[in-house]
């Protein structure tokens, strides 16, 4: 399989340069102290998702890697309740970013990003976790939604 940059955190790090980029060029201030409160926790929530979706990944023994075909399929842990834990951790980041850096014209980029990421990276990771696991998959897809 040819090496690709299409990869999450790459957009998730175009979304918050572009975030950046908003307040320096349209500077509104409108969350204050307050927005940076939340964002530490967002971004403490974030990233506890994000650890915690690995660790379980790691722990079946299946790739994290998007575009590889997983082993498994996991439905312990974050992923009891979410499909997609490590991508929902990367919106929280982003949303913190958005408060932190006090940018409030910025928030449909948050929408935005989850558009990106279910048509690049969920809708094909999908597809393979339903190929590989038929009814199982459409089980737990059944019972735990895609984002939360």
């Amino acid at each position: 399989m040819p090496m690709t940059l299409d990869l999450p955190p790459l957009w998730l790090a175009l979304f918050v340069l572009v975030v950046w980029l908003m307040g320096k060029a349209l500077p509104l201030a409108a969350f204050g102290g307050a927005g940076a409160m939340v964002a530490g926790a967002l971004v403490a929530l974030g990233l506890g998702l994000m650890g915690l979706a690995l660790r379980e990944m790691a722990r079946a023994k299946t790739t994290f890697v998007p575009h590889r075909a997983p082993l498994r399929l996991v439905q312990s842990g974050v992923f009891r309740l979410s499909r997609n834990p490590i991508y929902l951790g990367d919106t929280l980041v982003l949303l913190a970013a958005v408060l932190w850096l006090d940018v409030p014209l910025a928030l449909p980029l948050v929408p935005l990003f989850m558009l990106v990421i279910r048509e690049r990276f969920i809708r094909d990771e999908e597809a393979r976790l339903r190929l590989a696991f038929g009814p199982e998959f459409e089980e737990w897809a059944g019972r735990v939604r895609r984002w939360l």
